[in-house]
């Protein structure tokens, strides 16, 4: 049996809760993600890292999921865009943001952009317009001017600051 063919256990904490699955050594993260563990708001694109459909976070830290294999990160802490809610299930400020301000269309780019913009937010919680750009410039969106994506990002940076209670008035 080739080292591409042995099967390894990879073990991870996905948006908060252990989770394991055996696999192939050159098994994508996007695809443990999506088929193993049947989390499918992780888009496939591109498959070569351009458009950032694929972004989750690892450690924190948003990384194209599409060029990462699922065993070189046994043991971190992934969060997909289904992690990004609030702790009660309801939508977190990011994807409230995405929703108030339209910064979606067809849809198929938006779970990159909020585990994106999630990430950032945590680094520069407080964005220019100008930064909020260049924030984003990493993921592709077909559908849309980005005019409403920068909006969310900004947005989002707003509801953030503000108490979840006040946030959903």
């Amino acid at each position: 049996m080739s080292p591409a063919e042995e099967l390894y256990e990879v073990t991870l904490v996905v948006n908060g809760v252990p989770r394991s699955a055996t696999v192939p050594a050159r098994r994508l993260l996007s695809d443990f993600l999506r088929h193993d563990l049947e989390l499918t708001g992780t888009h496939v694109g591109c498959e070569h890292g351009v458009c950032g459909a694929c972004t989750v976070l690892v450690d924190g830290r948003p990384i194209r999921s599409c060029l990462q294999f699922a065993v070189t990160v046994d043991g971190a802490e992934v969060t997909t865009v289904e992690g990004c809610t609030r702790p009660d299930g309801e939508l977190g400020p990011v994807q409230q943001a995405f929703r108030d301000c339209h910064g979606l269309q067809c849809g198929f780019c938006t779970p990159g952009f909020v585990t994106t913009v999630t990430a950032y937010l945590e680094e520069n919680p407080a964005p220019t317009t100008e930064q909020a750009r260049e924030a984003i410039a990493g993921n592709l969106c077909r559908c849309t001017g980005y005019q409403n994506i920068v909006a969310s990002v900004l947005r989002a940076a707003e509801l953030r600051q503000t108490p979840a209670e006040e946030a959903s008035r």
